[in-house]
């Protein structure tokens, strides 16, 4: 079977189990606080799993796109090392949520494998929760005794709590599960060891492929276990080693899941990937091979569903997968070009049908991952260049750690390929330092993000929690549970679930509300305002004295205004940009604050001042139309796709849904908005720039910020006026002044080449003959075009020079030097490596050719102590 054949049987059985079929939810999380990323199947209903949240089928299948870089068998560094772990990966998954139990499950997980998918049952092991008297939690004798009656005792194996016993976090619900393990050696291998030793033991041919949770339990903060109100199932097939097994070969890359993409590395980069008895050289191009074919998925579902590379958070995970790819390429495939970004078509071939959103995002990812390639590519060139100069300051053949991890850690430029290169040249770097560096690093990181979090304490049972703040900004209120949360970052924050809020949630782009509670004369300031997991938490620096009272939730209505304003105002420059720039474009991300708007979108070249005059013009019409909200709560996704109403990509929408509508403007959207474009006033778009390759970003404001924006204008105008003193045609007056200016300049830098030209008769005097070498360092009153014309002048005297000219333009000095190039090659000088070190005196730094280069700096105090340390070059 072709992997499309197995995801579909795997969908196709569980609907005749009553199951509902669901689409995989984004790879990204955009508003969950407590992941970046989708990692388990289970990601996108821990709502139902929580209790908060009711889904619209007990019964529910899925495949799920996963992105693990950390954790259990999951470090980054270790992905392509061997054949069975991922980064990006499906999970085929059902889920129960309060219907079936253990039964069912383990039933129907082997009727499917060896009934439906034909798997031998003899390569099969199943492992069940051997329990655990910490916990206090029993062995699980019921799923025991229920595979006792579909397979051999021999070959059901007891798991401790590392193994089989399942947890979503530090706290929240959990339960013991049952692992189906399967053993695909040769029948020699089997022979020499049985497989239940290989279970757990990181066999590349005994691997798990099934988990079946069973959700029993709910982890309090204090570690305790409670009983959950209602059972769940919760489980997860890897869907590339289930491939494998039916496939018939002996590594997930061998199937169909990465041939395409492997045989197009192949094409492209002139390298082989050997399947069997590979050499140690040959080895690690099959390894490099992986890593890119792995590594590729990853970013490119991540970017299709809206996360770009960046320098923080998720953005910095993508980015790091990719160039942890580009290096491979770069050191053991000898790929010195951009070619990861070519193999995106064969990806959205392979996995188009399945998740349409890598062929219909496919030019963008393209776009992305090459300027991406190409910026790390430069940077590893960087990298070279500073690796010499660590090489050059070296004494003896071993590297400072330190300095190897500042290349990594400032530069990007990777650990193994400094080795490598140090390898090269009898060299080595202290690994030990790298290592303690790189710790204390983590641990500076870790500190600084550190949460920890009590338990709900619940106040008022049930399922009350509902959101008002549609249609009130003042309404009574109830707390309904708190818990208090402790951080590094921001100290002791409280968070309040209120029964019927008015406080919009921070999500898609719009910032949380803030506002006040109150009772009487207390008056609690509400200071954010989130969501997470159908939650709408409350953020506080403080508890009410009364936690059982009535109170006022009151929205800070001048904040509300501001941010309705922006938000609607975004809605209108996405039409506008699709009108005008045409309906390519789409929106790529967003932020919705009461003082401006930002909006990310898909565009492939700068936008022009015409086309942003446009755009700003579309808008204000808009506005000046005093268009009314026109807005529809609660229907279904379907229908609103169909009557027009635009879904962003990598964004997650319920069954439910509502749509946004001014003019011929229709989106779906959670946000705040105003009831009339009128409220708007107008639109000011005050920067246009690039993000990333094909994605531009705008940033605008609205309402009062146009209304300060332009009495500021107004302001810098009349100061212009009086400088130019009143003149009737201000803009006249400015070109005339440019214009003197320029005539100015050139008079000054006549006037500069004329000294130059006389200094060097006078300097030509002042050479001292050093090891048979014309040596001048000496402070010039020049500007810096001026020490460069008077270096390049006393070079025409003789090729037998070293110069070095200091000169302090503003208190910023500058080191000029200058080598003859038969000097570079007779004695090994390199004005860069000199100008480097000299640099240091002035608190600065510099570079550029081996026969002349330059080095600005902080101290011109320094100069006297620079100039007389660069006879020592040539002593």
């Amino acid at each position: 079977m072709t992997s499309q054949q197995i995801r579909q049987q795997f969908l196709d059985f569980f609907q005749s189990k009553g199951h509902l079929i669901v689409p995989s939810a984004p790879i990204v999380l955009k508003d969950d606080p407590t992941l970046m990323f989708n990692n388990s199947g289970m990601a996108q209903f821990k709502e139902f799993f929580l209790g908060n949240g009711t889904p619209k089928s007990k019964r529910v299948a899925d495949t799920q796109k996963c992105l693990r870089v950390s954790g259990k068998h999951n470090d980054l560094e270790e992905v392509g090392i061997d054949t069975y772990h991922h980064t990006m990966f499906e999970m085929l998954g059902n889920w129960s949520f309060g219907d079936y139990f253990k039964k069912e499950a383990i039933h129907w997980a082997w009727e499917l494998l060896t009934e439906v998918y034909k798997i031998d049952k003899d390569i099969l092991y199943v492992t069940v929760f051997e329990g655990s008297k910490e916990e206090n939690v029993p062995f699980d004798q019921e799923a025991y005794d229920i595979w006792k009656s579909l397979i051999s005792e021999d070959r059901i194996l007891l798991g401790n709590k590392k193994d089989n016993f399942w947890e979503m976090g530090d706290q929240g619900p959990c339960g013991p599960c049952s692992e189906i393990h399967v053993d695909i050696r040769s029948a020699e291998e089997k022979a020499k060891q049985p497989g239940r030793e290989l279970v757990n033991s990181d066999h590349p041919h005994v691997v798990e492929i099934w988990n079946n949770v069973f959700m029993e339990f709910n982890r309090k903060a204090d570690g305790s276990l409670e009983k959950l109100p209602a059972q769940h199932v919760d489980t997860g097939m890897g869907f590339e080693r289930l491939c494998m097994v039916l496939q018939g070969v002996q590594s997930n890359y061998d199937t169909d899941v990465f041939g395409p993409l492997i045989q197009k590395i192949e094409a492209v980069t002139h390298k082989k990937y050997t399947k069997d008895n590979a050499s140690e050289d040959e080895e690690k191009t099959n390894i490099a091979i992986r890593v890119i074919a792995d590594h590729v998925r990853a970013v490119a579902f991540a970017i299709a569903d809206g996360q770009l590379p960046s320098n923080t958070a998720a953005g910095y995970v993508i980015r790091r997968i990719l160039r942890r790819a580009i290096r491979y390429g770069f050191t053991f495939l000898n790929t010195k070009e951009a070619f990861i970004y070519k193999l995106v078509e064969t990806l959205a071939e392979q996995m188009g049908t399945a998740f349409p959103e890598i062929r219909k995002q496919q030019k963008l990812v393209e776009n992305v991952i090459r300027e991406e390639e190409n910026s790390f590519l430069r940077t590893l060139d960087q990298g070279l260049q500073l690796l010499d100069n660590v090489i050059d300051e070296t004494q003896g053949e071993v590297v400072s750690g330190v300095k190897a991890f500042e290349l990594f850690d400032t530069f990007g430029f990777p650990k193994d390929l400094t080795g490598l290169i140090l390898k090269e040249k009898g060299m080595s770097y202290d690994e030990e330092a790298f290592d303690k560096a790189m710790y204390e690093q983590k641990m500076r990181s870790r500190a600084a993000s550190e949460v920890s979090k009590d338990d709900w304490q619940v106040l008022v049972d049930g399922n009350v929690e509902t959101f008002v703040g549609y249609d009130l900004l003042v309404n009574e209120v109830k707390i309904t549970r708190y818990r208090v949360v402790d951080s590094k970052k921001d100290g002791r924050i409280y968070q309040l679930v209120l029964d019927h809020t008015p406080f919009y949630p921070e999500g898609g782009g719009q910032v949380g509300d803030k506002g006040i509670l109150t009772n009487g004369s207390e008056v609690i300031p509400i200071i954010d305002t989130k969501k997470e997991n159908n939650l709408i938490l409350h953020f506080t620096q403080k508890l009410p004295e009364d936690l059982g009272a009535t109170f006022i939730a009151q929205v800070d209505r001048d904040l509300r205004e501001h941010t309705a304003s922006n938000h609607s105002a975004t809605h209108l420059l996405h039409q506008a940009l699709r009108s005008v720039l045409g309906t390519h474009v789409e929106q790529k991300g967003s932020l919705v604050s009461p003082n401006y708007l930002r909006f990310d979108f898909s565009h492939f070249a700068k936008v022009t001042d015409e086309e942003l005059k446009k755009v700003e013009d579309f808008v204000n019409e808009k506005i000046q139309e005093h268009l009314p909200l026109v807005e529809r709560r609660n229907i279904p996704f379907q229908q609103a796709i169909e009557e027009g109403a635009m879904a962003l990509f990598g964004e997650k929408y319920g069954d439910s849904v509502r749509a946004i509508k001014f003019g011929d403007s229709v989106e779906l959207c959670g946000g705040i908005h105003v009831q009339n474009t009128a409220e708007i006033w107008h639109f000011k778009i005050v920067s246009e720039g690039a993000v990333a390759a094909g994605i531009r970003r705008i940033e605008a404001i609205t309402s009062d910020a146009v209304k300060v924006y332009f009495a500021a204008q107004e302001k810098t105008l009349a100061e212009i006026k009086t400088v130019l003193k009143n003149p009737q045609d201000s803009i006249k007056a400015v070109l005339s002044l440019q214009d003197e200016n320029a005539k100015l300049k050139k008079q000054v830098e006549a006037l500069l080449k004329d000294k130059a030209k006389a200094l060097k008769g006078e300097l030509a005097s002042e050479f001292q003959l050093i090891n048979g070498v014309n040596f001048l360092a000496k402070q010039v009153d020049l500007t810096a075009e001026g020490a460069k014309d008077l270096a390049y002048e006393l070079g025409n005297i003789d090729n037998n020079l070293f110069v070095v000219l200091a000169t302090a333009n503003e208190d910023k000095p500058l080191l000029t030097v200058y080598i003859s190039k038969e000097l570079v090659a007779e004695k090994s000088l390199n004005a860069g490596q000199v100008v480097r070190e000299l640099g240091k005196y002035i608190q600065g730094g510099g570079g550029g050719q081996p026969f002349f280069a330059t080095a600005g700096g902080k101290d011109v105090l320094g100069i006297p102590e620079a100039l007389e340390k660069a006879i020592e070059f040539v002593k």
